[in-house]
């Protein structure tokens, strides 16, 4: 667990990336295409709730933007589409989940296509729009995870031209220095280098920089820029459990554009407890996880001793039929004698396996059919 958890959720980050202007800058920064070295705000389309019955919740803090490409000479409106995926960890399965972004992507366009222009199959020229997969990702482990799908299918470099295949754009905001993003002059990169806060010595960084230099960046921002920029920091001080007195006095900075200044008088923040308390939260972690381990262990014993206890039953039960076969066989050259329906009946309800037991031995070379059979049906 980090020193200050991981202080800005997917909520925050949809917002982010929601917002064209801080978009086109994160797109501009960091994506090396030159298609897109000069896209503004005004070329990009949010087209994110487009595909929410496609993705489902569990990837509502995702992005879909169509970008418009000024290209010359061409006849039509080019749309390239940018798919930006928020990851606060590595995840190895990112690769699938993109292609499955994608999938759903191309056929919503290929479902306005058919009912603009008709049958896409009688269409030579019809070409799907390209979908540049992008990963921001906020953590400070490196992302280790394979940057290409085929990477994740069995056999493929065996079967490499019959398997579909892309490369995804990983956007880590730990691979940039504080003054790397703050060169940059924009507010995205300011919001990647607040993103980067994990650890106490984070604040104390920040607190480093020249104040004026972080807020002539701002200093021309729009009011809904600067309103998402006040949600993080709130979002950041809540998460490093400053007083809401101080966080109040913290958002009205950003919002007087004095982002500079942001923890310039907040005395309260104890760095060497910020540091102590995440220590805590790091050995709750492990004992936690050392728990849910002996649970699980405790758990898997329990299973083993039901089924084995639910073996012996059965290895008894067939035991038992086996002895009343052997019984039955006693009598079973003089069915009239003997009632061989009570016989049975008699030993399916004896509850006492040593008298079954007793009762088996004693056919063998039995001289007394008569009273072996009396014994039994109790006469």
């Amino acid at each position: 667990m980090s020193d200050v958890n991981q202080h800005i959720g997917d909520i925050n980050s949809k917002t982010i990336f929601k917002n064209n202007i801080l978009c086109a800058q994160f797109i501009r920064d960091n994506i090396n295409i030159p298609l897109l070295k000069n896209v503004q705000p005004e070329d990009l389309e949010d087209v994110t709730e487009r595909f929410s019955s496609y993705f489902g919740i569990e990837y509502e803090a995702d992005t879909v933007k169509r970008i418009r490409i000024h290209i010359e000479d061409y006849e039509e409106l080019f749309y390239m589409i940018s798919l930006i995926d928020h990851k606060s960890d590595v995840d190895y399965n990112v690769a699938m989940q993109l292609l499955k972004y994608m999938a759903c992507i191309w056929a919503e366009y290929e479902k306005t296509f058919l009912s603009e222009r008709g049958k896409i199959s009688k269409n030579k020229s019809f070409k799907y729009p390209p979908i540049i997969p992008v990963v921001y990702y906020e953590g400070k482990k490196e992302w280790t995870a394979d940057m290409y799908l085929r990477d994740r299918i069995m056999f493929s470099d065996i079967l490499r031209p019959y398997i579909p295949d892309f490369k995804y754009i990983v956007v880590r905001n730990h691979d940039f220095s504080d003054e790397e993003l703050l060169a940059r002059e924009d507010e995205m990169s300011l919001l990647m280098l607040i993103n980067k806060f994990q650890t106490a010595d984070d604040i104390t960084n920040f607190r480093d920089i020249e104040k004026d230099k972080i807020d002539s960046i701002i200093h021309n921002s729009s009011d809904q820029v600067i309103d998402i920029i006040a949600a993080v920091v709130r979002s950041l001080c809540t998460k490093i459990h400053i007083s809401a007195e101080e966080t109040d006095d913290a958002v009205q900075k950003v919002r007087e554009h004095k982002l500079g200044y942001l923890f310039e008088n907040m005395e309260k923040i104890d760095i060497q407890q910020l540091r102590k308390e995440a220590e805590e939260w790091r050995k709750l972690g492990e004992e936690e996880r050392q728990k849910a381990k002996e649970e699980q262990q405790k758990a898997k014993e329990e299973q083993q001793k039901r089924k084995e206890e639910q073996q012996k039953r059965i290895e008894e039960q067939q035991k038992i039929k086996r002895m009343s076969m052997t019984i039955l066989k006693a009598f079973f050259d003089d069915p009239a004698e003997y009632d061989m329906e009570l016989i049975k009946s008699v030993i399916d309800s004896t509850d006492d396996t040593n008298r079954i037991v007793s009762w088996t031995d004693a056919t063998e070379n039995c001289s007394d059919k008569t009273a072996l059979y009396n014994e039994i049906i109790g006469k």
